[in-house]
């Protein structure tokens, strides 16, 4: 009987251990696993920004050259309509003769000028999408940063060379812009 009674104690040592090294097994590989999603998570992140910087730019280039256009178009003729009023009033004031006729020119009003609020509203345009282009390229900036950060972490790093996944060499993004703004973008061609 105490022979059996030690058979079936070390039995149960023997599964318990058993099981510990199993769950700790199994713990290794979900910690292991989880690097690897987390840094492809980042990863994914990084490309997201890149690309919401990409749809800012080409927001730009579509929607400030159509501004541009619309504004000097809409100043050509205000320009036009000024002058054909200001022409039509100075050949009928030679022609003036009596105080009905002089009352009716005072009284005629010029077109109401809307360039003003055209510039305006380009200027905002402008302002807004530089701004955004901006802040998207700041976030581009960041989520590099988190991602370097967690890839070369200990253990991370040893965690993604195990599992043969290629740390991806992304770059900060290099602001070396012209220090002049553009110039002439009214100017009539």
């Amino acid at each position: 009987m105490k022979i059996i009674r030690k058979i079936v104690e070390n039995y149960k040592v023997a599964v318990i251990v058993l099981a510990c090294i199993v769950a700790v097994y199994f713990m290794i590989v979900f910690v292991i696993q989880s690097a690897q999603n987390k840094a492809i998570a980042l990863e994914e992140q990084v490309n997201t920004a890149d690309s919401d910087i990409n749809v800012q730019e080409k927001r730009r280039i579509d929607l400030i050259g159509n501004l541009v256009d619309c504004v000097k178009e809409y100043d050509k003729h205000e320009a036009e309509t000024l002058s054909a009023v200001v022409d039509g009033r100075s050949t009928s004031d030679a022609d003036i003769e009596n105080a009905t006729t002089a009352i009716k020119a005072v009284a005629e009003a010029y077109p109401e000028l809307k360039s003003n609020e055209n510039y305006t509203t380009l200027m905002t345009e402008l302002s807004m999408t530089e701004n955004m282009i901006a802040e998207y390229r700041s976030n581009y900036n960041k989520q590099i940063k988190e991602y370097k950060r967690y890839v070369r972490k200990f253990p991370t790093r040893q965690f993604l060379g195990m599992l043969g996944y290629e740390i991806k060499d992304y770059q900060y993004l290099d602001y070396d812009a012209p220090a002049d703004a553009p110039q002439d973008l009214f100017e009539v061609d």
